[in-house]
This record gives structure tokens, C-alpha cells and sequence, in this order.
């Protein structure tokens, strides 16, 4: 009866992003012989952003765990990431995925603490525990104190082959939290993830175990936010609690993800894209700047409820990354 029919995953438009995005990537990953030094710190900054930026939405735009707090696992990616390096004599760029991962621990810990809380308590219970970590950290003496301390096990490394294996491990960072968020959605724990952010009672009632997949996407999010502290403090060898664990972090994910359409994989892209353009251009005015932030953030919410890629998703039909299904006839 239903011969006549097929189950599609895939798009035009999603095949031709595939094809550009690896001739992106090779293209990419030959800067470190042809580019200057400052676009490829521009491009591990922004990479930074757009990771940190995707992790905050799958935490909040398709799990509906709404966070103010996550750079609590910022800055213990990028604190876990000067220690081994400092004190425990790990090379750094080893060091970002072993502090990434010791992040995902933490968060194990730290979950029971913030799921005790539902709503705006959540949100406002993971600031208060990022900022008992920033406080933390500023009193470890040993890790700089309130001041900070500079990364001091990259000495001996030139500056050439420092900045192409950060620019190559942002790049690395950026491919694998795409494709992982990408194929975690696609997968039935993605459409798992999906119910429980709808209806978590419904979705329990359909066998889904509701705090199991949240405690799973908490992890995942606090490792990919790990990750980007991690790679952001090797670009900036110097480290301090306020820089780690400020809540400008979380602001300007947020910012990112509502301003690109919250709950798309292509939102934190086009945001983080949008945020550090303005940032390049704009940031020199201070307080103005901050106010510009916030004012266009309220025109895209207001104008375009579901982000600027939602909007010409709803327009055009454009969907680089799918992850639904849907009924075509043969």
C-alpha cells in the first residue's frame, strides 16, 4: 500500500553543503601555509564562539534545559587544560580533549545539584554553581589565584608551529562537535531528546527515560563547552577566573543561537558568524556596542521569532543540516 513511497533524509541543499563544506575544510586546513597570523587567531576565536554557541543549544534549544551557567564547564576545560599543562607536564594540545573529558566528568557531579531545579530556578542554579566555581578557582594559589596565570608549557614552541596546531586542532573541534551534534539528532535519542524538550511527562509515558537523556546531553553539552575553553586558553595562553568563568560566555551564546534560530544546527553557525563581525567592528565603543547587542537582539526576536536562518528556512525551504524525516512519493 505504501510502495509508492519513500522515507527522505536528505535535501539538495543538504547534499551541495556537504560537498562545499569539505572543499571548506581542505581549503581551511592550508591556511597555516598561505594565511597571515591574525586570520588564523580570528578563526580559533570564532570557532571557540560557534562550539561553545551549538552546545548551548542542544542544551536549551532541543533538550529545553535552559542554562545561564555554562561557563562553568568553560573554564574548568580551560583550567583542566593549564594544569595538566603547567603542573602536570601534559602537552597542551593533548591536554584539550583529556580536559574536555574532565569536564563531561564534572558535569556528572554538578547534574545532581542542578537538577534538582526546574524552570528559572534551573537557569539561575547553574549560574550560582559557575560562580562558586569562579571563586573556587581564584582562591587555588597554585593555578595563579584571582590573577591568573600564563600557559607556560607551550615555552620552546615557535610561534609559527604553535599557531598552525591551534588553528588545526580549532578546526578538528569544530568538524567533530558539528558531525556529532548532527548525528546525535538524527539518531532515535535525538528524537528521544525532541520529546522530552515537548513533553516531559508525555515523553515518559512512551518509555523514554526522561532523566537519563538529560543527564546524557548535560554531559555532552559540558564536554563540548569544555572543549571550547580548552582551545580557546591555548590561543590565548593566559588564563584567569573571571575571563573563564564569565557570564558573558553564556550571554553571547545566547545571543548567537536566538539571533541564528534556536533549536537549528545552522542557527549557532549563522550567529556566531553575525556576533564576531560585530565584535571585530563594533566592540571598540564600549558600552554602545553592549546596547547594540542587546537592541538587535530584541528587533530579530521580535521580527523573526525563529532566528534569521528559521526565517529563510520558513521562506525558501533551506535546510543544510535535516534531521527529520519526511514522506515523498517515489
Amino acid at each position: 500500500m505504501n510502495a509508492g513511497f519513500e522515507v527522505v533524509r536528505h535535501s539538495t541543499a543538504s547534499r551541495a553543503t556537504l560537498a562545499v563544506g569539505l572543499a571548506l575544510v581542505l581549503l581551511a586546513a592550508s591556511m597555516p601555509w598561505w594565511a597571515e597570523s591574525s586570520w588564523m587567531r580570528d578563526f580559533v576565536e570564532i570557532a571557540c564562539y560557534f562550539i561553545f554557541a551549538m552546545m548551548w543549544n542542544l542544551l536549551a534549544g532541543y533538550g529545553g534545559m535552559v542554562s545561564i551557567g555554562q561557563q562553568a564547564f568553560f573554564g574548568l576545560g580551560g583550567y583542566a587544560m593549564v594544569a595538566m599543562g603547567n603542573l602536570g607536564g601534559v602537552n597542551p594540545f593533548v591536554a584539550i580533549p583529556l580536559a574536555a573529558l574532565a569536564a563531561a566528568m564534572a558535569a556528572v557531579p554538578l547534574s545532581t545539584l542542578a537538577f534538582r531545579l526546574q524552570g528559572g530556578y534551573f537557569a539561575i542554579g547553574t549560574w550560582v554553581i559557575a560562580d562558586v566555581l569562579r571563586l573556587s578557582f581564584a582562591n587555588l594559589s597554585a593555578l595563579g589565584g584571582g590573577s591568573g596565570t600564563s600557559l607556560t608549557a607551550l615555552r620552546g614552541i615557535d610561534k609559527a608551529t604553535r599557531e598552525g596546531v591551534t588553528f588545526w586542532m580549532a578546526l578538528a573541534c569544530v568538524v567533530a562537535s558539528l558531525l556529532l551534534v548532527y548525528l546525535f539528532l538524527r539518531s532515535k535519542q535525538g528524537l528521544a531528546l525532541l520529546a522530552i524538550r515537548d513533553n516531559e511527562v508525555a515523553a515518559e509515558s512512551q518509555g523514554i527515560a526522561v532523566r537519563r537523556m538529560k543527564l546524557a546531553v548535560y554531559v555532552v553539552a559540558a564536554f563540548g563547552a569544555g572543549l571550547a575553553g580548552a582551545l580557546y586558553f591555548v590561543g590565548n595562553l593566559r588564563i584567569s577566573p573571571d575571563a573563564a568563568f564569565s557570564v558573558n560566555w553564556t550571554a553571547f551564546a545566547i545571543f548567537m543561537v536566538v539571533i541564528g534560530g534556536i533549536g537549528r544546527i545552522e542557527g549557532p553557525l549563522v550567529g556566531a558568524v553575525i556576533f564576531f563581525l560585530l565584535n571585530k567592528l563594533f566592540s571598540d565603543y564600549g558600552t554602545w556596542y553592549l546596547l547594540g547587542l542587546g537592541l538587535l537582539a530584541i528587533v530579530v526576536t521580535i521580527r523573526f521569532r525563529q532566528g534569521l536562518w528559521g526565517w529563510a528556512q520558513q521562506r525558501w525551504g533551506w535546510s543544510l543540516f535535516p534531521t527529520g524525516r519526511r514522506l515523498v512519493r517515489r
